[in-house]
């Protein structure tokens, strides 16, 4: 990648690093499904125009149920486990199971559309599945937490089925919406989370009004991490390619680490370190970014 590239490349991993310390903001203030939903409604009204400007309201009315699926498995229900995992376990713990989405997106792709990984592969699925098993080991009790009220495993299993279902919609929209302009994907798929959100966000819509952080941390988690980094992000596929994008992936756990050290005092202890090195070891085989020789060719 030219210089141009990388430094976006680096600057989409920190804008999604900060998306944990945002959602953390917020969520104490506004609650989980409403910070979910005012965020993808941020970022439907940032995208919208957009998408309006280069005249592609068309394709995305044409296909506006799939993208209401994809909109459900990418934003909607991730964003709102994030969101209720981030009451009750660190920004960095939740950043480095986000980490795992390509390697559910390996699996996913493997049982759904049939594509077989190598030995290799197999390999790196094995890793980082008992990497999450490790580092999660200790937040094992369902015990409620005595200053959030959620236990701990809740948390944790709330992260594990967000980045099962960003691996469910991978395969979804490959198989549903092949071919689509990327900008129609992004927009469609925030305009339908803000529909699958609605209801359930307004019943339990805080009763009394969250403070300012709370809106500026919400109003930046929809504008920079969702919309700012949705463009960045299809840049980099378009002009770098989908596989050199996706190694985005390890930079977010690096950025939320920083940031929940500096700016919320969190601990970042050894295991989780340690553990986080042996889940990218695992993803980057799993997805064939990296590729053992004397496995990759094995079946």
């Amino acid at each position: 990648m030219n210089p141009a590239l990388v430094f976006e490349f680096v600057l989409l991993g920190a804008i999604w690093g900060a998306s944990f310390l945002f959602m953390r903001l917020s969520v104490v203030d506004f609650g989980a499904l409403p910070t979910a939903f005012v965020r993808v409604s941020v970022a439907a009204a940032f995208l919208l125009p957009i998408l309006l400007w280069k005249r592609e309201g068309g394709i995305l009315l044409k296909h506006w149920k799939a993208l209401f699926i994809v909109g459900l498995l990418n934003s909607a229900i991730p964003f709102a486990c994030f969101s209720f995992a981030l009451l009750a376990i660190t920004t960095g713990l939740s950043a480095i199971l986000n980490a795992t989405v390509p390697l559910f997106g390996a699996l996913v792709a493997w049982l759904w559309l049939k594509d077989r990984p190598n030995a290799s592969r197999i390999l790196g699925l094995v890793i980082g599945f008992a990497g999450i098993v490790a580092l999660t080991s200790g937040k094992a009790s369902f015990k409620p937490d005595a200053v959030s009220g959620i236990a701990p495993a809740w948390a944790v299993l709330a992260c594990l089925l967000a980045t099962l279902c960003y691996g469910i919609a991978a395969s979804f929209t490959k198989r549903h919406l092949g071919g689509l302009p990327s900008m129609v994907t992004a927009t469609g798929s925030q305009l339908g989370a803000v529909c699958g959100l609605a209801l359930p966000a307004l019943w339990l819509w805080p009763a009394s009004n969250p403070g300012s952080t709370a809106w500026l941390a919400i109003v930046a988690l929809g504008v920079l991490c969702t919309g700012v980094a949705y463009i960045l992000y299809f840049r980099l596929i378009e002009q770098a390619g989908p596989a050199r994008a996706l190694t985005v992936t390890f930079l977010i756990p690096v950025f939320a680490l920083i940031y929940g050290a500096l700016l919320l005092g969190e601990a970042i202890t050894p295991l989780m370190l340690g553990c986080g090195v042996v889940i990218l070891c695992g993803t980057a085989l799993s997805t064939g970014l990296v590729r053992l020789g004397w496995l990759s060719s094995a079946r």
